[in-house]
């Protein structure tokens, strides 16, 4: 029986949309953008479980929920049997050292006026765990690892001093230094040169195995998931719409959403042509999403009832679920 790490269940973010007073007094009611809007899902242990969508799906949010960097409107979370929710700061800050994250630019995410060893190691001062000469042992040794060299001359440096590749690998040891049992990596290789990602994406999966490592591993990019994931959810406009194992999903994808966005992968041959439309028009405004079926304004396939019933996710076979009227 497989391991669950996190167990996440009908999971809600609305955000408050900011207006004017005399908007607010008008209006007489206040508008939420439905970031998250009931998503249930689980990580096993040791596993890549993808978190796929367009932008403003929600994925970054669910990410940030799972580590409480933002609180939920509703739902639950559980950790290796915890329920996390219920934590207080304290005792909350001391599961941290077990979750981290890899933020998806990474310069904005390190501090530009602490040196990289430093900015690496201030957790482990934080949780008491070293400091001074032991902090700084441990901070090149994992800077060696993720490919920081010469990790001690790259220690005295300051992040504008470092490249963009250098920069990812940093706050991927960052989030490493804890030695923690899951990581969400939200886009970590879309600021990176397209030079780099495949060695980062390659780095990212020998330290899963070295660290024995759990990821939430959040991207825009299937082309990218295809090669690093286990199982994938598929998110559109704050709902999961098809999850299932990789290789399932890719094969015989089920949603129309999920269609369109295989559709949109590049191929490296010219000649060869799209055999699907893709999506026409814009993700709809999240304050006031679509009845029914969020994606069916867009659906080349919508027919009345998508727009009238919220479809299910269900199960078809085996480990594959789907939401859509039309493929249950």
């Amino acid at each position: 029986m497989p391991d669950t790490l996190v167990e996440v269940r009908d999971l809600k973010k609305w955000f408050p949309v900011q207006t004017g007073f005399v908007e607010t007094l008008l209006a007489r009611r206040l508008d939420y953008v439905r970031a998250v809007d009931g998503i249930s899902f689980d990580i096993l242990r040791g596993e890549v479980f993808g978190l796929a969508g367009e932008s403003g799906s929600g994925k970054t949010t669910t990410g940030r929920l799972i580590l409480r960097l933002v609180e939920p409107t509703e739902g639950e979370i559980r950790f290796d049997g915890q329920d996390i929710l219920s934590l207080g700061d304290e005792e909350m800050r001391k599961l941290r050292r077990r979750m981290q994250i890899i933020f998806q630019d990474p310069y904005a995410s390190l501090n530009p006026r602490m040196k990289i060893g430093e900015g690496i190691g201030h957790a482990l001062e934080i949780h008491g765990i070293a400091h001074g000469a032991a902090k700084r042992e441990m901070v090149i040794n994992l800077m060696e690892k993720v490919g920081l060299t010469p990790a001690a001359t790259l220690y005295e440096k300051y992040p504008h001093q470092l490249s963009g590749g250098q920069r990812q690998r940093a706050v991927i040891a960052r989030a490493l230094i804890l030695t923690p049992e899951l990581v969400v990596a939200d886009e970590p290789i879309a600021m990176a040169d397209v030079s780099v990602r495949a060695l980062l994406l390659e780095l990212m999966m020998r330290l899963k195995e070295e660290f024995d490592l759990t990821y939430l591993f959040i991207t825009h990019d299937l082309a990218t998931a295809k090669y690093v994931c286990d199982r994938i959810a598929i998110m559109y406009l704050g709902v999961i719409v098809e999850m299932g194992p990789l290789r399932e999903v890719y094969a015989h994808p089920l949603h129309p959403y999920t269609e369109a966005l295989l559709a949109a992968v590049p191929v490296p041959d010219p000649r060869a042509r799209r055999k699907r439309a893709l999506p026409r028009g814009e993700i709809p405004n999240p304050i006031n999403p679509p009845p029914g079926c969020r994606f069916h304004p867009r659906c080349p396939y919508a027919e009345r009832i998508c727009s009238e019933e919220v479809p299910q996710l269900v199960e078809v076979v085996s480990g594959h679920m789907v939401a859509c009227h039309l493929r249950v």
